[in-house]
């Protein structure tokens, strides 16, 4: 007679009670590890994933302001809790089931709160936290349908045990989180400078956009440090990026400038058609911050500040209403400057077999004539923005170079 979901019953239901827990416990720990190569990539080389669409995506919840607390990743309750219920499955006791099914509740009560803060303040979800969240409404299920029935009394006893191992993993976690902040401060910050003068010269495009975000020099080429990014405004990528460049531009005051070349990936773009559909009403963002360059600056700023908000029609027109730029939506001559900034994305050789130019996501970066794609930590950004500023002060206006070795014996004392 089945009694319970792991005592007294079938052996069904625990394996269901097991997989449960290990489909919770995996995709947590999927959830960890994106987190970290998303924040902390230990080379230019490396990027984060899951960027389907600007609602399907892992990077707005891996940049969110809840993606840790002190360093302790969101992943590492469900994790934690996932090995539990394996656990109550593989050694069963109406102790362990009743203090599971009470977690069950509380875990259940903290995934729907993620999940209207994922779609409603976010605007966007992550699929390995969806993952996260099926594989926990079924653990609810199943615990609340066919384990102990009465009132679910947890073992204090369980709980101050669990409690202390948990604590010890989430000091664990903070530990790491630091060594992590400390590593990007250095070897890792200096092998990036290194990866990024590995990097073979690419041109600048033929049309350099003349919207600038950063400008330092009446001149784009005159800055030291010279940026080209082809950004997105409805890319959450792009917004950490464009949060970096505001520490960038104080950071390296005198010293940069940042050339935004518009490439949506909406409809309007012919350089990936693959992506059309990625950010819908991306293009209609670019013409609004491009019909009157005089007030592009304070419109991609407020862009960015509400980009949640931008994906809505109706809070774009009123953007466009704010600074007297309704025009911009069917201006002829603004959508062809547009796509002609765009369009330089295809000057660049395939960095993928999958499309056929070079620029093919965003941000795309080339800075000083080299090529990233994709977002890096700011220590590893500003260290290589640091050592071509350097680079720049040393080779500036000289025209030539003048060393001499001295090859002379020395004088004999």
């Amino acid at each position: 007679m089945a009694d319970g979901l792991t005592v007294e019953t079938t052996f069904g239901r625990r394996f269901l009670a097991f997989i449960a827990g290990a489909g919770m416990a995996a995709a947590a720990f999927l959830t960890i590890q994106h987190f970290y190569n998303a924040n902390f990539p230990v080379s230019i080389f490396e990027g984060s994933f899951c960027d389907i669409s600007a609602f399907f995506n892992c990077n707005s919840s891996a940049f969110s302001k809840i993606a840790h607390f002190q360093g302790v990743p969101m992943g590492w309750p469900g994790l934690f809790l996932g090995v539990l219920v394996c656990l109550g499955a593989l050694f069963p006791s109406k102790a362990f089931e009743k203090t599971l099914r009470a977690l069950m509740l509380l875990n259940i009560l903290g995934v729907i709160a993620l999940l209207v803060y994922s779609i409603f303040f976010l605007k966007s979800l992550c699929l390995l936290c969806t993952g996260y969240y099926l594989f926990s409404f079924l653990a609810f299920f199943l615990f609340w349908r066919y384990g102990l029935k009465g009132v679910p009394v947890p073992s204090f006893k369980q709980l101050v045990v669990f409690a202390a191992l948990f604590l010890a993993g989430a000091y664990g976690f903070h530990l790491y989180y630091k060594a992590q902040q400390d590593a990007q401060l250095g070897g890792v910050a200096a092998r990036a400078v290194k990866e990024y003068y590995s990097l073979e010269k690419s041109p600048l495009p033929s049309f350099v956009s003349p919207f600038m975000v950063v400008q330092s020099t009446d001149r784009f080429e005159d800055a030291p440090i010279r940026m080209i990014v082809y950004s997105d405004f409805l890319c959450p990528d792009c917004l950490f990026l464009s949060e970096q460049l505001i520490r960038l531009k104080i950071d390296f005051a005198g010293k940069l400038n940042v050339a935004f070349q518009f490439f949506p990936l909406d409809k309007c773009n012919e350089v990936v058609a693959q992506k059309s559909g990625l950010h819908p009403g991306a293009c209609d963002l670019s013409y609004i911050a491009a019909y009157d360059p005089s007030k592009f600056v304070p419109i991609h700023d407020e862009i960015f500040a509400h980009q949640q908000e931008a994906r809505d029609p109706q809070w774009r027109l009123e953007l466009a209403r704010k600074y007297g730029v309704e025009a911009a939506l069917t201006d002829q001559t603004t959508k062809d400057l547009v796509h002609r900034i765009m369009a330089t994305g295809a000057e660049y050789e395939k960095t993928s077999e999958t499309f056929a130019h070079g620029v093919r996501s965003t941000p795309t970066l080339i800075v000083n004539n080299r090529m990233i794609i994709g977002t890096l930590p700011y220590p590893q950004l500003k260290a290589i923005f640091e050592s071509l500023a350097e680079e720049g002060a040393k080779t500036g206006d000289r025209r030539f170079l003048e060393n001499w070795v001295d090859f002379r014996p020395a004088k004999k004392k």
